[in-house]
C-alpha cells in the first residue's frame, strides 16, 4: 500500500491507522460486478415515462400547441404544456443577493410563452414507456415563429441589441468590478507591458450516467419520494418542496450509485423539476432519463470566456500588476440556484492569486444570450483564472529573456508568509508554491528536459514545456451560497453508532459520485474509533437518514464530512469506553479500543470485545447500574468559520510535441504536484487528480460545444464532441507537499480539482513553447489542428 505522512496528526497517530493509506473503495467490487443501483436501472409499480418536447429554435414565440394527435397515440397517459404546469410547480429566479445587481428571469419547468435556447422544453409527453412517450412527443405539432437570437456576448451588449427579456433592461445579468492598489502606477513603472486576448470554448460534463430521476407522489401519505442522481440531496428536498408548495418533512430525496457529476448533477433542472411535478399531478411515478443528445442541449455547459488581460513587469523578473477584463455568455436564465454568476466572480477573485502583487484590476460582465445555460461544472473559474494569469506570466518570461521557472520563483507568494491575503482580499491560511515549485522541477527533470527540447528542433522536431502555478478553492463556508440567501448547506453532519456485533453504522450528509467518498469517511471513522475497516459501513444519499447536509461539491467531501465523521468517531468511541469502564469497574481513561477490541491503555490487554459491550447495552441493560445510561450513538456536525474557504495550491507541467505540417498535438508526460492537506487515500487523491487533469486536456484540446449564428448546437453527440480518449493521453505523474489546515483536526483540504484548474493552462503554454521558433502565440481553447495552422500561417 502506498503510504503518506502527514505532520501535525494527533489522534490519528494510532494502532491501525488508515489516513494515508490506499485502501479498496467498499463499493468497488459491487460496481465491477454490474450491481450498482442506479437511477436508470430503477421501476416501481405503475410507473409511467416522460418524453420532452423541445425547441428546436435558440429564441422562438410559441403561438399555439396541439397535443390531439399526442394524446391519441398508443401508451399515451398525459400531455402536459408548460401554462398547466406552472398550476402544480412554481418558477424560480437564480440571483443571490450578495453578488450585487445579479439578475435573471422567472424561469418555468416547461416554457410557456417562449422557447430561449434550442432544447429548452415546451411539452412534457407521459406514456407507459420511453419509447411511447418519444413516439407520441413526434406527434406534438407546435406553432413558432422565430425571434431573432442573442448568441455573442459583446454584441448583445452593444447599444439597440435584442434583449432577451425585456422586463430586465438589458442583457447584463451581473458585473464585478475590482480595484486594488496601483494598478495604473504599476503599469506606467513597468520595464514591459504585455497585453493579450484570451478566449476559452464552451464545453460540457460529459457524465458518464446522464442525469436521471424518478418522482413518487404518494397521495395516501402526502408525501413525495424523488430518486435522483444528485450531489446535493438535502438541497433538492428544499427546492422541490418549497416549488411544490410542500414542506420538507413531506420530501424525500434518494441518491444511490451516481455515474460521476462533475458538477452537472448539482443544478436544478427545469426537466427533472417538471417530472416531480408530473408525479404529483397524475399521482403516479414518473421516470425521466435524459438521452445522450438532450444532455449536449440541456446539461449545464461551462467556460465560454473572452478575457483581456495585461500584465506588469520589471526587468529583473519582478511582476508589479495584473489587469484583466473578462465576458461571458450563460444562456438566457442565471441556472438556480447557484446562478450563473460564481464562475465569472471566480475569475475575478483567483487571477494573480499565486503571486505577490497588490496592484490588481479587474472587471467581469455576465451577460444572457439565447444558448444552453451555463453554469458551475469542475474547478468553477479556476482554468479560466490559471490559463490567463500562467499565460501572462509565461509571455511576461518570454519578453524579458527570463526561464519560467525562474520568473516563478521570483514572484510567488513565500511559504513563509502566511497566513495572508492576495489581491483580490482572498484569505490564504498556509499555501507551498514555493515547495511545489521546487518539486516538480525535480520530478520533471527540468534542465534535461531543456537539453532534450534543444536537441530535437536541430532535427525539426518541436517540443514544448509548459507549467502553471495554480490556487485551489475547497471545503467552502457559507461565504459561497449561504450569504447570499440560498439554501444550500455548508455544514455537515455524521451520525455513527455501535450495532449488536460491535460494527459501526455511519450516516453521513456528503455525497458519493465515484470519488470515493465512502472510502474516505469509512477510514476516518475506522482510526479515530479504533475498529478495522471492514466493520465500518457508511451509508449516503438518502434525506429521511442522513444528517442535514451540503453533499458534495468544490472537494468538500473529506475537509467537511470527513472532520464531522472524525468528531463523531471520537465521540462514540468515548461514549463505548464509558459503557466498557462500568462494565469492568475500570476508569475510561485507563482503556483504549484497538482492532475492534477494549484493552488497557497501557499495556494493550485485551479486556472485552465491542460485540459484547454491544450486547450487554442493547440486551441486558439492567446488569448496568441504574443512574447509567449508555449511549451507543453519536452525532456530530462541522463547519469551517475561521476562514471562508480552504485554498490548496499547486502547479502542472505539460511536456508535448507539436506537428507543424499537420497542426497534431502529442502529449507525452504531465505532471502535477499538489497540497491539499492532510492526505487521508493517496490513490483516490491521485486518481481525482488525474482524472481532473484528463477533463482539463479535453477542454485544451478537443472539447468544444460549436453554435452557429442562430444559436444552434452543430455537434451535440459523441460523434462530434470529442472527449479524450483513454490512448490519447500522457502518463500523468502526481507529486505531493503537505499542508493541513489547522481549521480542523483531522487538517484535510480538498483535491478534486486540482487536476483540471491548471491542465489547460500547462498545455497552452506548452504549445507557445514549442511554437515560440516561429515567433506565433495561441491564447484560444481548444487548440485544434486547425488553430495550430491557422497561427503558423498554414491554412486561411
Amino acid at each position: 500500500m502506498n503510504e503518506v505522512t502527514s505532520p501535525g496528526l494527533t489522534v490519528l497517530d494510532r494502532p491501525n491507522s488508515y489516513i494515508g493509506r490506499s485502501v479498496p473503495r467498499p463499493n468497488l467490487r459491487r460496481l465491477t460486478e454490474g450491481r450498482g443501483q442506479f437511477v436508470s436501472d430503477l421501476s416501481l409499480p405503475r410507473m409511467v415515462h416522460v418524453a420532452f418536447v423541445r425547441s428546436p429554435y435558440a429564441h422562438a414565440r410559441i403561438l399555439g400547441i396541439d397535443t390531439s394527435a399526442a394524446k391519441a397515440a398508443p401508451g399515451v397517459v398525459a400531455v402536459v404544456t408548460g401554462k398547466e404546469l406552472a398550476e402544480v410547480m412554481t418558477p424560480w429566479v437564480g440571483v443571490l443577493s450578495h453578488l450585487k445587481g445579479l439578475k435573471s428571469a422567472p424561469q418555468y419547468a416547461i416554457a410557456i410563452d417562449r422557447a430561449c435556447w434550442q432544447g429548452e422544453a415546451v411539452a412534457a409527453v407521459v406514456a407507459r414507456t420511453r419509447a411511447e412517450a418519444e413516439d407520441a412527443a413526434e406527434l406534438v405539432a407546435v406553432e413558432y415563429e422565430e425571434l431573432e437570437p442573442v448568441v455573442d456576448p459583446e454584441a448583445a451588449l452593444a447599444p439597440g441589441a435584442k434583449v432577451i427579456h425585456p422586463e430586465l433592461g438589458d442583457n447584463l445579468a451581473f458585473e464585478r468590478v475590482l480595484d486594488a492598489g496601483e494598478v495604473d502606477k504599476a503599469f506606467a513603472e513597468a520595464d514591459e507591458v504585455v497585453d493579450v486576448t484570451f478566449e476559452f470554448g464552451r464545453h460540457t460534463g460529459v457524465t458518464l450516467e446522464p442525469r436521471a430521476i424518478v418522482a413518487d407522489w404518494n397521495p395516501s401519505e402526502q408525501r413525495m419520494t424523488v430518486y435522483q442522481g444528485t450531489q446535493a440531496p438535502h438541497m433538492m428536498q428544499n427546492i422541490i418542496a418549497k416549488h411544490l408548495g410542500l414542506q420538507e418533512s413531506q420530501v424525500r430525496v434518494i441518491c444511490k450509485d451516481v455515474g460521476g457529476s462533475f458538477g452537472i448533477k448539482v443544478h436544478v433542472y427545469a426537466d427533472e423539476m417538471a417530472t416531480v411535478a408530473l408525479s404529483k399531478m397524475l399521482k403516479r411515478p414518473v421516470k425521466y432519463v435524459a438521452d445522450r443528445v438532450e444532455s449536449f442541449v440541456t446539461d449545464i455547459h461551462a467556460r465560454d470566456h473572452k478575457v483581456k488581460a495585461r500584465i506588469a513587469v520589471k526587468k529583473d523578473g519582478t511582476i508589479t500588476a495584473f489587469e484583466i477584463d473578462d465576458i461571458t455568455g450563460i444562456g438566457p436564465y442565471s441556472m438556480y440556484p447557484r446562478t450563473s454568476g460564481i464562475e465569472a466572480n471566480q475569475v475575478v477573485n483567483l487571477v494573480g492569486g499565486p503571486y505577490k502583487t497588490p496592484n490588481y484590476r479587474a472587471r467581469a460582465r455576465v451577460v444572457f444570450q439565447n444558448k444552453n445555460v451555463m453554469s458551475q461544472y469542475r474547478a468553477v473559474g479556476h482554468p479560466i483564472a490559471c490559463a490567463v494569469t500562467e499565460g501572462l506570466v509565461d509571455l511576461a518570461a518570454q519578453t524579458i529573456g527570463m526561464d519560467p521557472f525562474e520568473i516563478r520563483r521570483r514572484n510567488v507568494i513565500p511559504d513563509d508568509a502566511y497566513p495572508c491575503s492576495s489581491a483580490s482580499g482572498m484569505k490564504f491560511e498556509a499555501l507551498s508554491h514555493q515547495a511545489s515549485l521546487n518539486k516538480l522541477y525535480e520530478m520533471m527533470n527540468y534542465e534535461a528536459l531543456r537539453q532534450e527540447q534543444a536537441e530535437l528542433r536541430k532535427q525539426n522536431i518541436y517540443r514544448g514545456i509548459g507549467i502553471a502555478a495554480f490556487i485551489e478553492v475547497t471545503n467552502p463556508s457559507a461565504a459561497f451560497y449561504g450569504v447570499g440567501g440560498a439554501r444550500i448547506s455548508s455544514q455537515d453532519g455524521a451520525a455513527v453508532r455501535l450495532d449488536a456485533q460491535g460494527s459501526l453504522i455511519c450516516h453521513i450528509g456528503v455525497t458519493e459520485q465515484g470519488q470515493g467518498t465512502e472510502a474516505v469517511i469509512a477510514q476516518v471513522l475506522a482510526t479515530s474509533f479504533g475498529v478495522p475497516i471492514e466493520r465500518v459501513r457508511v451509508i449516503t444519499g438518502d434525506t429521511d437518514a442522513t444528517p442535514y447536509g451540503g453533499g458534495t461539491w468544490a472537494s468538500r467531501a473529506a475537509g467537511i464530512g470527513g472532520e464531522a465523521a472524525l468528531q463523531a468517531g471520537k465521540a462514540l468511541r468515548e461514549n463505548v469506553l464509558k459503557v466498557a469502564g462500568t462494565i469492568l469497574q475500570a476508569q475510561p481513561q485507563g482503556l483504549d479500543i484497538r482492532d475492534g477490541i477494549i484493552v488497557d491503555a497501557d499495556t494493550g490487554r485485551e479486556r472485552i470485545s465491542l460485540e459484547e459491550v454491544a450486547r450487554i447495552a442493547y440486551f441486558r441493560p439492567d446488569t448496568l447500574p441504574p443512574d447509567f445510561q449508555p449511549e451507543l450513538m453519536a452525532v456530530r456536525h462541522y463547519v469551517p468559520k475561521k476562514y471562508p474557504f480552504a485554498f490548496t495550491n499547486g502547479i502542472n507541467a505539460c511536456w508535448l510535441e507539436v506537428d507543424i505540417e499537420t497542426g497534431f498535438i502529442k502529449l507525452l508526460k504531465h505532471w502535477v504536484v499538489e497540497d491539499c492537506g492532510t492526505i487521508i487515500n493517496p490513490q483516490l487523491v491521485d486518481e481525482q487528480i488525474r482524472g481532473g487533469v484528463v477533463q482539463g486536456l479535453g477542454a485544451a484540446l478537443s472539447e468544444h460545444c460549436i453554435y452557429d449564428e442562430r444559436g444552434r448546437l452543430l455537434n451535440g453527440s459523441m460523434m462530434s464532441y470529442l472527449v479524450p480518449m483513454a490512448g490519447e493521453m500522457p502518463d500523468i505523474e502526481v507529486g505531493h507537499v503537505v499542508s493541513p489546515t489547522a481549521e480542523s483536526e483531522l487538517g484535510a483540504k480538498g483535491a478534486g480539482e486540482a487536476g483540471t484548474a491548471g491542465a489547460a493552462a500547462a498545455v497552452i503554454n506548452a504549445v507557445n513553447d514549442a511554437l515560440s521558433p516561429f515567433g506565433v502565440r495561441i491564447t484560444r481553447i481548444p487548440i485544434t489542428p486547425e488553430v495550430v495552422l491557422k497561427a503558423l500561417g498554414r491554412i486561411s
